[in-house]
């Protein structure tokens, strides 16, 4: 497998042959947030959907990110927080063409916690701590976690985590189908999940993500794209192998 690295001030993109590893890299402050982070990883996102691949984001250290950066986050305006600075790169990082696997160690809490929910599946390690202190800061979870984690977790346990201060440990957000599984090694275990992704085709993924993710139900559209795959000379390749398997 051929890869190249671009390393920015905070991130890692490595572009492999079959997929994107995207690391944020402030482990001193458990891999905080910063509006310098943001610019990057709008960087990177820019690469990854110009040539879409499955991705794999993870933290650096001991932890995914613990928050936002406080300091930053302590400065910003009115007008900053109706630019939806995080919030809108969050739902870009959601938007991606292909699947993305969060590989969570330690903590991911507010700005964190968000990031991770955008994310397609999630792997725990067992120190995993999701959780969304932000009205103890006198602010909300605003970059996602209002209209995420209801549809993750469900409304109930969401409420307990935005409203009740709550967090999730490892085997908490298992049980509540946050993450897939819990690893020792999350990275590698979302690497498995990635091996297993790039054996499909990437338009039925493609155009499968974005029908789940779209708003309300509408069949109609899983019409039309299933006659664009019927179509398609991935279809006839893929079944023709699989027959010519079962002789």
């Amino acid at each position: 497998m051929t890869s190249s690295v671009a390393t920015y001030a905070h991130i890692d993109l490595v572009d492999a042959d079959d997929r994107y590893l995207v690391t944020l890299r402030r482990p001193a402050q458990r891999n905080a947030i910063s509006g310098e982070m943001i610019a990057e990883l709008h960087d990177a996102c820019a690469v990854m959907e110009r040539t879409p691949k499955p991705v794999l984001l993870t933290g650096q250290g001991q932890h995914f990110a613990g928050g936002a950066d406080i300091a930053q986050l302590r400065e910003r305006t009115r007008d900053d927080a109706l630019a939806g600075i995080n919030r809108n790169l969050f739902d870009r990082i959601a938007a991606l063409p292909l699947p993305t696997v969060a590989a969570v160690p330690g903590y991911a809490l507010g700005g964190g916690a968000e990031l991770a929910y955008a994310c397609d599946i999630r792997i725990a390690s067992p120190t995993t701590v999701f959780g969304n202190p932000e009205p103890g800061l006198g602010i909300l979870a605003a970059a996602g976690a209002s209209y995420r984690l209801p549809s993750l977790v469900g409304m109930s346990v969401a409420k307990q985590v935005l409203l009740g201060g709550a967090t999730l440990d490892a085997d908490t957000a298992l049980r509540h189908g946050l993450v897939q599984e819990i690893a020792d090694d999350p990275v590698a275990a979302a690497n498995r999940i990635i091996d297993r992704i790039v054996r499909q085709s990437a338009l039925a993924l493609r155009f499968t993500k974005k029908i789940v993710d779209a708003p309300g139900d509408q069949p109609w559209v899983n019409d039309i794209a299933q006659a664009v795959l019927f179509e398609h000379t991935d279809k006839a390749e893929r079944m023709t192998a699989f027959l010519e398997r079962k002789k």
